[in-house]
């Protein structure tokens, strides 16, 4: 029936038994079958040189541009004790309103009046230092006067000394005139002796040369007792001199003393009053933070603390808030080998959940239900599910993001790559090469531009 054998039977077989051989040896079905694969063949080869988009696929989910747009935490600053709600899920809060309200639990702060009590003891303290101040000012006032007089009692005892220091000087000039009219006297005494024992002078004439020798002697005595005690007194201006000094001296040493204590005492009031402003703006501050306050424009999500009356620790989350206004972006994950083909700045073509789309991964822009974005952040680390994080943002240029695009939902993005014919796609995927990824010396010429 096949015709291998030479020993044939067809002409043996009744082929009106047969419906089913008299079809298929039916020549016209032969041309039929044999059209049907050109045609296929010429449609599989169109196919083949048609261009195709090289794309990373990749699944995340929706997120925010910027951190403080993010779902966030209200935390308590300090322990405290819940005294009243102010809102509840799902309520929107404008900046600065109030959330809740919670009241002091440590013994420290229970005082209503601590801080004008601490304020008060700021005052007292500032009033001490203005005390010290006047007694300081009144310290070198005396300082000041004491110097003054210093200055003029010294030269007066100065002048003093001097005056004794020229007395002495006098009286030794004196001394020594005297002293020589002595020696005169007593030489011509010696002399009219020795004529009146030779017979030349008279007695009268030694006599009252013995008078005049001895009132000579008489004036040198008188004369050198005069020397010292112009001595005396010249040493006595001296030693009051020094002892004015010292007087003076010390009563500015006890002054400038009272001064530097009053100085010292002072600075410890100051470093008192500044540990007292210190402790006003902490209780002020603390004291703020009893009212839990919105920190921007937000949607309460979720109350983590429930009820009136429970006790927080410092730090402890109360709710949870969204923000109300914020830039929306997507963040997708892609495996290390694909990360040198990624730049920023490229186009993605996003598919988000709950928005029906028709996807065509060679032909994005035969695709339906896909939004454009841009490249705007690739992490530089790895993430712990060891992929690279992408951050995509909205493509200004191309058709908006949905409205109703929430926070977390899920996307799926197509990161674009080179344009390449089918044929080419196939045989990269055959070999396993990765996608195109070398520059032309043109792009690469562009680049550096």
């Amino acid at each position: 029936m096949l015709n291998i054998s030479k020993n044939r039977i067809n002409k043996y077989v009744n082929r009106e038994n047969y419906p089913t051989l008299k079809k298929v040896e039916n020549q016209s079905a032969n041309n039929v079958f044999l059209r049907i694969i050109g045609g296929a063949l010429i449609l599989l080869i169109i196919i083949l040189i048609l261009p195709w988009t090289q794309n990373i696929r990749s699944i995340g989910n929706v997120t925010t541009l910027k951190p403080e747009h993010r779902p966030q935490t209200i935390h308590s600053i300090i322990p405290g004790r819940i005294e009243k709600w102010f809102v509840q899920e799902g309520d929107f809060v404008k900046k600065g309103d109030t959330i809740a309200f919670i009241t002091e639990v440590k013994d420290a702060y229970f005082d209503p009046n601590l801080l004008d009590r601490t304020a008060n003891q700021k005052q007292f303290k500032e009033q001490s230092v203005a005390s010290y101040n006047a007694k300081i000012e009144a310290v070198e006032s005396q300082i000041n006067m004491l110097s003054n007089q210093r200055k003029l009692k010294l030269e007066q005892t100065r002048i003093k000394l001097s005056q004794a220091a020229l007395k002495v000087k006098n009286d030794s000039t004196s001394l020594i005139a005297f002293d020589n009219a002595y020696n005169t006297a007593k030489e011509q005494y010696d002399r009219a002796k020795e004529l009146y024992e030779q017979g030349l002078k008279s007695l009268t004439d030694i006599e009252n040369r013995n008078v005049k020798m001895q009132d000579s002697f008489a004036k040198k005595v008188a004369a050198e007792n005069k020397f010292l005690a112009s001595k005396q007194e010249y040493i006595a201006a001296k030693i009051e001199l020094s002892n004015i000094q010292l007087k003076f001296d010390a009563d500015l040493a006890k002054l400038n003393s009272d001064k530097y204590s009053s100085e010292s005492a002072k600075f410890d009031t100051e470093i008192a009053v500044n540990k007292l402003e210190n402790q006003v703006t902490n209780y002020a501050v603390r004291r703020s933070y009893q009212y839990i306050l919105a920190p921007q424009d937000c949607f309460i999500t979720k109350l983590i603390a429930n009820g009136i009356g429970e006790v927080l620790k410092e730090g402890a989350p109360l709710l949870s808030i969204m923000p109300a206004t914020y830039e929306l972006a997507a963040e997708i994950y892609i495996d290390p080998i694909d990360l040198p083909l990624v730049h920023i700045g490229e186009s993605v073509r996003i598919q988000f959940d709950g928005w029906p789309a028709i996807v065509f991964s060679g032909w994005p822009n035969a695709s339906s239900g896909t939004y454009g974005g841009l490249i705007y952040g690739i992490d530089q680390y790895l993430s712990p599910n060891g992929k690279y994080r992408i951050l995509i943002r909205q493509d200004p240029n191309d058709e908006p993001w949905p409205n109703a695009l929430r926070f977390g939902g899920g996307a799926n993005a197509m990161l674009l790559l080179d344009d390449v014919p089918i044929y080419y796609e196939l045989w990269r995927k055959i070999n396993g090469f990765p996608p195109n990824y070398y520059k032309s010396d043109m792009d690469k010429t562009a680049a550096k531009k």
